[in-house]
C-alpha cells in the first residue's frame, strides 16, 4: 500500500479544478471547411455555422471539481473513454476548459508514453534534449545522465543509448521517457501509463522514484489500467466515468467500489500498456 506519511497534511493546494467542462468538437461534412473565410465565420459565429457545417460535439469532461495538494499521489481511473487523460492534458495546459477554471501552483509536467520523441536522433541526444526541455541545465543532465539510463534500464542487453530512437521497442523508448522526466523534481506530474510499460522490476524503480517526488514537496496524478500500480503508488483515487466524477476518496475505498463495477478486480496485469475494460 502507498505510504501515508506524505506533505499533504500541511493543506497546501498545487492544483485547483473547479467546475470544469472540456468539449471536443468533431468537424462533419459541411463545405468550406478548408477556407480562411470558414474559419473566420466559425470563430464569429460560431453555434451557428458548426450547425451548418455538422459539427459533433463530445462532452468529453463534465462539470469535475477537486483540489490536489502538496504531497499526494492521486490516481486517476475509469473504463476505457471515461476522460483521464483528457483531464490530464487540460491540467498540464495542453487543452482548453470549455467552462470552470483550472489554477495550479508551479508548472505541471506530463509524461505520456505516446508523447513524441526525436526517432532520427540517438537515446543519449534524447536525455539531453529532454532535461534541458525541462529546465535543467546542461551540467545539471551530465551529472545525471547515467543514472538517467540506468534508471531506464535500457542498457541492459546492449549499448542502445547510442542509437537512434527509431531501434527502440514502445517499452523501451516509454521507459526512458519516464527516466528522463524522473531526474527531476517536479511541484506536479501527470503520469499517463508510464508504469504499465516494463517489467516488475522497473515499476518497482518508478514506483520508489514517486515516492521520493512526493516527499520533495511534488504532486503526482497517475493515470493507469493498473489497479496494482495504483495501490502500489497512490493514497488517494479520482474515479471517472463518462466524463463525471463519480467517486473521490482513499485508494482502496474507491477501488473496490470500481471493481464491483467492472467486474474484475485488477484487469490489467504487469505487461500491456493499454488494456481494454468493460463498458
Amino acid at each position: 500500500m502507498a505510504d501515508n506519511t506524505h506533505l499533504a497534511q500541511e493543506n497546501v493546494p498545487t492544483v485547483v479544478v473547479d467546475g470544469v467542462d472540456i468539449v471536443y468538437r468533431v468537424n462533419g461534412t459541411g463545405a468550406g471547411r478548408g477556407s480562411a473565410t470558414a474559419a473566420l465565420n466559425r470563430m464569429m459565429r460560431r453555434k451557428q455555422v458548426e450547425k451548418a457545417a455538422g459539427v459533433r460535439t463530445v462532452h468529453a469532461v463534465k462539470n469535475v471539481s477537486f483540489v490536489a495538494y502538496r504531497g499526494e499521489a492521486i490516481g486517476l481511473i475509469g473504463t476505457n473513454g471515461s476522460g483521464k487523460s483528457t483531464l490530464l492534458k487540460a491540467v498540464a495546459g495542453l487543452l482548453p476548459v470549455e467552462n470552470g477554471r483550472i489554477y495550479t501552483d508551479g508548472q505541471p509536467s506530463l509524461l505520456g508514453v505516446n508523447a513524441a520523441l526525436m526517432n532520427d536522433l540517438t537515446g543519449e541526444r534524447n536525455v539531453y534534449l529532454g532535461g534541458l526541455a525541462m529546465g535543467m541545465s546542461r551540467e545539471q543532465v551530465k551529472e545525471r545522465y547515467q543514472e538517467i539510463v540506468d534508471f531506464s534500464g535500457i542498457n541492459e542487453k546492449g549499448d542502445f543509448i547510442t542509437l537512434p530512437m527509431r531501434t527502440y521497442s514502445s517499452g523501451m523508448a516509454a521507459r526512458l521517457r519516464f527516466s528522463i522526466a524522473a531526474a527531476k523534481d517536479h511541484d506536479v506530474l501527470l503520469i499517463d501509463e508510464a508504469l504499465a510499460t516494463g517489467d516488475r522490476s522497473f515499476q518497482k524503480r518508478s514506483e520508489e522514484r514517486i515516492r521520493e517526488l512526493r516527499k520533495h514537496a511534488g504532486t503526482v496524478f497517475l493515470v493507469s489500467h493498473s489497479n496494482k500500480s495504483i495501490r502500489d503508488t497512490c493514497d488517494r483515487v479520482l474515479w471517472l466515468e463518462r466524463g463525471e466524477l463519480r467517486m473521490d476518496g482513499p485508494t482502496e475505498e474507491v477501488l473496490e467500489a470500481y471493481e464491483a463495477f467492472t467486474g474484475s478486480p485488477d484487469k490489467a496485469k504487469p505487461q500491456p500498456a493499454k488494456v481494454a475494460l468493460p463498458s
